[in-house]
């Protein structure tokens, strides 16, 4: 209770808590689809989604771990035991805090999932134009390629600006009709831009990791997409009208979150302090940022 009301009354923590639980059911999503995948056919090749699911998974939980803690506010920060102790419920968030960190680390970092997954959407391009690019080649050799790749991106790129692909399946409910709509649109403008990247940087495109980064998170936004509007679809054959409502009001609530996210990295990958960054970085890294260190105990 804070100012006479339930703190889930006030819009700071309500807010926190729809994020809560939209993310959950995502997650869920997620990786029940990928696991659909292999229980499908056990030779499936699942490396991109349970890539996408760590990646997606585990950041989502420390922010949803995090929210809890400040939520409890000191109450989350005791331990279970100092809360048992003075009759308090022992719920144990900072043991879920210590616990859930190591997620983001341990069997593959957040940083090494990106560059994985970033490799793996960009390997068909490597595939189609990667001698074109090899300073290493001789000219003869790279002046094919390139002209063997143009060819293929002649017929490639205009498609990436027409609605082809795959239909909404008949049946889908309009409220989710709406977001999967927005994926293919979404997915087709993912790939303009990593092709764009790639006729920026060249080769270097590897080593604009913060830039991959974007692309990345793009896509596991829109895997998280897709995968609730499905499952949920799947979900409407059974319960009462009023669950269809509530089980509608938390996808719809999480595509729609989804899709701000998802549109501010677009927004990131033409403007932004990246190059900015690394050289500050660089600058602090040589001990020139004296500024910083007044003051310090060593």
């Amino acid at each position: 209770m804070q100012w006479g009301a339930p703190i889930g009354k006030h819009a700071a923590i309500a807010d926190k808590i729809a994020r809560m639980a939209a993310n959950i059911f995502a997650m869920e999503s997620m990786t029940l689809y990928a696991a659909s995948l292999v229980d499908r056919d056990k030779q499936a090749d699942i490396r991109l989604e349970a890539a996408l699911c760590k990646l997606w998974g585990t950041e989502t939980t420390w922010q949803i771990v995090d929210d809890a803690m400040q939520i409890r506010g000191g109450r989350g920060y005791e331990t279970a035991d100092s809360l048992r102790a003075r009759g308090d419920e022992p719920v144990p968030i900072e043991r879920f805090m210590r616990d859930c960190r190591i997620n983001t680390i341990f069997e593959g970092s957040s940083e090494i999932m990106r560059l994985f997954i970033a490799r793996e959407a960009l390997d068909p391009h490597l595939k189609v134009s990667g001698a074109a690019l090899n300073s290493q080649l001789p000219l003869a050799q790279r002046i094919r390629a390139a002209l063997k790749a143009a060819r293929f991106y002649a017929g490639w790129y205009p498609k990436q600006w027409l609605p082809l692909g795959a239909p909404v399946p008949p049946g889908t409910h309009r409220r989710l009709a709406l977001h999967l709509r927005y994926a293919a649109r979404a997915t087709r403008r993912l790939a303009r831009s990593l092709f764009h990247a790639m006729a920026r940087f060249g080769p270097k495109l590897e080593k604009q990791q913060v830039l991959l980064g974007r692309f990345v998170d793009i896509g596991a936004e829109l895997f998280a997409l897709a995968a609730s509007c499905s499952r949920a679809q799947s979900l409407l054959a059974r319960g009462t009208p009023e669950e269809h409502q509530e089980l509608l009001n938390l996808v719809d609530y999480f595509c729609a979150s989804a899709r701000l996210r998802i549109e501010r990295n677009f927004a990131g990958v033409g403007r932004n302090t990246d190059s900015q960054g690394y050289r500050l970085a660089q600058q602090v890294l040589k001990k020139d940022a004296k500024v910083l260190e007044d003051g310090i105990v060593r």
